[in-house]
């Protein structure tokens, strides 16, 4: 608004300054002027009275005196001759508007009939008898006679004069008050015109246009401030784009970091993330039940950040999220010397784990899947050897054992090799058209029988848009086969076994989600290794009991395909794996 700007501001103050600058004058002023017309009258009238004293010395016709004070006397003004006792004379005016006043009167008033007996000379405002009227009266003594003469003026005319006199001094404070609000006016304009256009570089720098310049239209301190602000936004700018790059730079170096980093302030809020960190918090969320919108930070993190915060020194703790180990270093973020927070920093160390557990377990896996059919195959050929079994049935029972051991140990190896060959890159794929539904059909089919004997409900949730897709169609049904069998084998007896499949932009999702015992979190990072059997005992339940290489060559077959296979699982409440195929195989 106008009366808040710098320009009524100024204006107000130079117009009030002058103002009360001119009402001093103009009241000292009229002071001056009221004394100096009372003073000026009093001497006119006084140099009259001493004219016609001196005029009444040299003459003697008191006719020719009468006569002669009625000229010198002013229009206004009126002449009381007092020649002796009881001797007085008055003259008249015009239009009568002054009273005359009487002798009685004159001897009556102290100061005005000393000026017979005293022979002074005497200067008075009185208010007339029988009137209102206020009059300024001098008298003088007549020389060498027994005489005076007074001169009275109404102060009317004094008024009249003030008057005028303050018309004339109020009219040249209005035109000065005119001036200077013009001159407040042009002043402001150009004392504020270079300021509202450096307010306005000032949003536009507030909007991120660090090209902005202002004007230089002075050369006095304003502009001064201009050229200041010139340079302040380029220096700005040049800041602006060091700190964008600086941050490129550290995104881009957080995004190609296979550690996880987390930046938090004091109360726990992620200031910065980058995908291995939110992969970390979204394996949390799912494994905690709670909703990735919330910001809560992990309670893991929590504690360790008040430690930090606390003893503001480094603390380095492991973290098991969904079967996966991370190593976290947290170190403290300082603000001079107040810690405003941490660095977090992950590191996934369950390949290491994982690598360690191999070795420890891998003579152990593979001795134990061996060990079993050899020894069945040393018993049973001994025991046609030793001839325990006599009769031929016998014998053929043993041999029938004899054979179905050496199809298993075939079937382990021939998954070994098969399992070696992909993992080296030399799996053959046989790309062809599939017509989507038939394909899930036949699937599903073959396992009915299997599910309702389990008492397992099978059902197929088709909701792709596309009918064909290209892959290897032996393959994926391999991998249909493996994921469907696990989890009818590990449902409970009146369970769901659900296949999901969805369509994405350039993938085709497929989820097998059983309702069964799940599978241990620390035994999720293993499940595509060599050998995994979630039953530790290794104990089987028939013959058919498979080698526990199904999942690893499952994942591998996705990997041909360009593709990925993903678990997550939980205990008592069912695992579910997922696999994903590009729309178009490259």
């Amino acid at each position: 608004m106008f009366w808040r700007s710098v320009v009524f501001k100024l204006w107000f103050t130079i117009l009030l300054l002058v103002s009360f600058v001119l009402l001093i004058l103009t009241i000292l002023l009229l002071e001056f002027f009221q004394n100096y017309n009372a003073d000026q009258a009093e001497q006119n009238l006084m140099q009259t009275a001493t004219k016609v004293s001196v005029m009444v010395d040299h003459y003697d016709d008191r006719g020719l005196i009468y006569e002669t004070t009625k000229r010198v006397k002013d229009p206004s003004s009126k002449i009381a001759l007092v020649f002796g006792e009881g001797d007085f004379w008055i003259s008249d005016q015009k239009d009568d508007s002054l009273p005359n006043i009487s002798y009685d009167w004159l001897m009556s008033e102290k100061d005005l009939s000393s000026v017979i007996s005293n022979d002074e000379e005497v200067k008075k405002q009185v208010i007339l008898p029988g009137t209102e009227n206020k009059v300024i009266i001098v008298g003088t003594k007549l020389p060498n006679q027994n005489g005076a003469v007074y001169v009275y003026q109404s102060l009317n005319v004094l008024k009249e004069t003030s008057r005028h006199t303050t018309r004339i001094i109020w009219l040249a404070a209005g035109v000065a008050l005119i001036l200077t609000t013009i001159f407040a006016f042009f002043l402001s304009s150009r004392i504020t015109s270079p300021l509202i256009k450096m307010r306005e570089g000032a949003f536009e720098l507030a909007k991120g246009e660090f090209n902005t310049k202002v004007p230089i239209l002075t050369h006095d301190e304003i502009g001064e401030l201009a050229m200041a602000f010139n340079r302040m936004g380029r220096q700005l700018k040049f800041h602006i784009n060091a700190l964008r790059q600086e941050k490129e730079q550290v995104s881009s170096i957080l995004s190609s970091m296979a550690d996880g980093v987390l930046t938090l302030n004091r109360k726990g809020n992620i200031m910065v993330s980058n995908p291995p960190a939110e992969k970390f918090l979204e394996d949390w969320h799912f494994e905690n039940d709670s909703a990735e919108e919330e910001v809560n930070l992990p309670t893991e993190l929590m504690e360790t950040l008040d430690e930090v915060v606390a003893t503001e020194k480094e603390v380095m703790r492991e973290i098991s999220i969904q079967g996966r180990n991370w190593a976290m270093i947290m170190t403290p973020l300082y603000d001079q010397s107040y810690v405003r927070g941490a660095v977090a920093v992950f590191r996934d160390v369950t390949d290491e784990r994982r690598l360690d557990k191999l070795r420890e377990d891998f003579i152990a896996n593979v001795s134990h899947e061996l060990r079993t059919p050899i020894s069945l195959l040393q018993g049973y050929s001994e025991a046609i050897v030793d001839n325990i079994a006599e009769s031929k049935e016998e014998k053929n029972e043993l041999a029938g054992i004899i054979h179905e051991e050496s199809l298993r140990i075939g079937r382990l190896v021939n998954e070994l090799l098969d399992l070696a060959r992909m993992e080296s890159g030399h799996i053959q794929l046989e790309m062809e058209l599939v017509d989507m539904e038939p394909f899930l059909d036949r699937i599903v089919k073959k396992f009915s029988g299997m599910a309702h004997d389990k008492a397992v409900s099978l059902s197929l949730e088709n909701n792709l848009q596309i009918t064909k897709l290209t892959f290897d169609s032996d393959k994926i049904e391999q991998v249909f086969t493996n994921l469907i069998d696990n989890a009818i084998k590990h449902s409970f007896s009146g369970g769901k076994v659900r296949i999901i499949l969805s369509e994405e932009e350039k993938e085709v999702v497929c989820s097998v989600m059983d309702e069964g015992a799940g599978i241990p979190a620390d035994d999720l990072p293993f499940v595509f290794e060599r050998f995994y059997k979630a039953d530790k005992s290794r104990k089987r339940e028939n013959s058919k009991t498979g080698t526990g290489l199904g999942l690893a060559i499952a994942k591998n077959i996705m990997e041909a395909h360009q593709g990925s296979l993903t678990v997550q699982s939980k205990v008592e409440e069912g695992t579910t794996f997922t696999f994903r195929i590009p729309k178009n195989i490259e």
